[in-house]
């Protein structure tokens, strides 16, 4: 399965380990089918590392999961679903960026570089492949050329939106 996630740069497509992560699967799509992502910042990037969105507040200490919706506050966070045999080998692996171990929410990144191999084990992947991945390198080059010099980050206005739009890469009647 499939999801079409819009910047102000580019489409990037990711397909989903839907049969690996189904935890994570499942909250990545329903955050989408609600919009959850829509507007929201790449608040960090970091060079030859990751550019990380999904926060709500751009504050990367923001987010929920779906499940808090569905269950209440003590499902604000869901288990890690880490495969040792999935590699952050590639530039443009997205994955959920946790709280710490067991702490998923809404936040996930793209790695900006091949063979981030420190990471694997430690984080869930949410894709098997991606198209449009190459759009990263845009994000990056804002980032270095209108970075805010007192913290490396830039405003909510020079910064690329994310969008998750509907439509047929999108199939929101997945179990």
């Amino acid at each position: 399965m499939s999801v079409l996630i819009v910047t102000s740069l580019g489409d990037i497509v990711v397909d989903l380990y839907t049969d690996r992560c189904p935890l994570t699967s499942k909250n990545f799509l329903k955050l989408c089918k609600i919009k959850y992502y829509n507007g929201c910042l790449f608040h960090m990037v970091q060079k030859d590392f990751t550019a990380q969105t999904g926060d709500p507040t751009a504050t990367g200490t923001g987010g929920d999961s779906i499940y808090k919706f569905l269950y209440g506050d003590q499902a604000r966070f869901f288990n890690d679903e880490v495969h040792l045999d999935l590699k952050h080998s590639k530039t443009g692996t997205v994955a959920m960026a946790s709280a710490g171990e067991n702490l998923n929410a809404s936040q996930f990144y793209f790695t900006l570089r091949d063979d981030l191999d420190y990471l694997d084990g430690k984080h869930t992947l949410v894709v098997g492949s991606q198209f449009g991945y190459q759009h990263l390198g845009l994000i990056l080059y804002i980032f270095e050329k209108w970075k805010d010099e007192r913290d490396d980050m830039l405003t909510a206005s020079e910064f690329p939106s994310l969008y998750h739009k509907q439509g047929e890469f999108l199939d929101l009647e997945c179990q």
